[in-house]
């Protein structure tokens, strides 16, 4: 039983210091294969007819890139 809780322990530590790696270095966690743009989708919403919800969030980010490019100082 000691030996159990012994390697849950060293597992547990183990995790604690990868994380706390990851958060000092303020790396966002990446997926090894590439992601989206590896098998030819540029976007994560690949639809010809996005939904409404989907839309408003276009528009949205789309007026922000807007204010950022107006209010940009250099």
């Amino acid at each position: 039983m000691t030996t159990i809780l012994l390697a849950f322990g060293i597992f547990l530590i183990v995790v604690v210091a990868m994380s706390v790696g990851f958060i000092i270095q303020k790396k966002s966690i990446s997926g090894s294969c590439g992601g989206l743009g590896a098998i030819g989708v540029e976007k994560a919403c690949d639809c010809d007819n996005p939904c409404d919800k989907r839309k408003a969030k276009m528009e949205k980010e789309a007026q922000r890139e807007k204010m950022l490019n107006e209010n940009r100082i250099i």
